[in-house]
């Protein structure tokens, strides 16, 4: 069945599922990698800007 779907693509399904692939591959890796990140360094880079000593205040 996958077969047949496959070789009835024209040219723009083609780019139309190369997209969405890498659309998909893009946000699982994002996701992996958050998850896999140590807690400390999210805290770290969460206070980051609050921490700032020279803050522009208008």
């Amino acid at each position: 069945m996958f077969k047949q779907f496959i070789h009835s693509l024209q040219g723009d399904e083609v780019y139309m599922l190369l997209s969405l692939f890498i659309f998909l591959a893009f946000f699982i890796g994002a996701t992996i990698a958050m998850l896999r990140m140590k807690k400390s360094h999210l805290e770290y880079m969460s206070d980051i800007p609050l921490n700032q000593e020279n803050v522009e205040s208008n």
